[in-house]
């Protein structure tokens, strides 16, 4: 029997407009569902990569800790992937929310009318970064101070030593990850702080350490968690885009919005067994329905 949240979500296209028209604060939650239509493998669900893939080895800290080697590996190819991959429409969707114009005719009632709806993002794979390439400076600027990259970006590495942070698109991060065959990498040979010409300095950034992907690995802390708590309490419409909502934190964001009176609304190709109080469901791809829904 379908759940209570199922039986009444609704998929009208006006209704959902007319609460998206007198929202005061809108926020939007993007999973690996958003970066299907470009061609990225979602994590769960039918053909999900965890289904084939150890997460328990390739996305926590213990198992970068016992082979580096491998887990580069795996980084490397999905790096590459995500290079080659470019916005969708549901990207450009969401991107399209930056612009003034498309926000006074579509949510007239934002309490902030100069700033685009915060866009916390799951995925690692910077396409909502770079959908906002073709906007004009001064509004990129401003829908790049509203995308926060909760699990982090597959391009950008932290020092294993000096904790040091750098965001680059150069592939490969080191000639070893050029050999597609998988096998045992030294630690020499991987990623390090300082690049492979690295010549035995110990400065910030430049020290030799090992390199690992900066992203939020199982049984570690997202990113941004106070700023998204603090949005969350004046949230009044929330959008989940292309996410299962099965990993806390996020998947507990829908309930915090809920307990405090907002509504929500779901995006994503299938409908899940649980959603927490939702509004409404719009079911499809979402480089499909997100635009189709929002107007844009």
């Amino acid at each position: 029997m379908p759940s209570a949240s199922q039986t009444t979500a609704s998929s009208d296209i006006q209704s959902f407009r007319d609460v998206l028209a007198s929202s005061k604060s809108i926020i939007i939650l993007a999973g690996a569902g958003l970066s299907a239509g470009s061609g990225i493998q979602t994590y769960r669900g039918g053909g999900g990569l965890w289904n084939t893939q150890d997460a328990d080895y390739l996305a926590t800290p213990q198992g970068f800790k016992e082979n580096p080697s491998r887990v580069w590996q795996f980084y490397h190819h999905r790096r590459e992937i995500c290079l080659q991959s470019q916005p969708n429409a549901a990207h450009r969707a969401l991107a399209s929310l930056s612009k003034l114009s498309t926000l006074s005719r579509i949510a007239p009632s934002l309490k902030e009318t100069s700033s685009p709806p915060l866009l916390i993002t799951q995925n690692i794979d910077s396409l909502s970064l770079r959908a906002l390439d073709g906007l004009p400076p001064a509004v990129k600027t401003a829908a790049e101070g509203r995308l926060l990259e909760m699990h982090g970006c597959i391009f950008s590495t932290r020092c294993t030593s000096c904790q040091h942070t750098q965001c680059t698109y150069t592939s490969p991060l080191c000639s070893a990850l050029l050999d597609t065959k998988e096998r045992d990498i030294p630690i020499s040979e991987l990623p390090r702080c300082g690049g492979e010409n690295w010549s035995g300095s110990n400065r910030y950034g430049k020290c030799g350490g090992l390199l690992r992907p900066d992203v939020v690995w199982f049984g570690e802390i997202p990113n941004h968690m106070g700023e998204i708590a603090q949005r969350l309490n004046w949230c009044d419409l929330l959008l989940v885009v292309g996410t299962s909502s099965t990993v806390y934190p996020a998947a507990g964001f829908a309930a915090t919005v809920k307990a405090r009176g907002g509504k929500v609304a779901v995006f994503d190709i299938e409908n899940p067994k649980d959603r927490v109080g939702a509004d409404f469901i719009f079911l499809g791809p979402c480089e499909e329905t997100l635009p189709e829904v929002l107007g844009v």
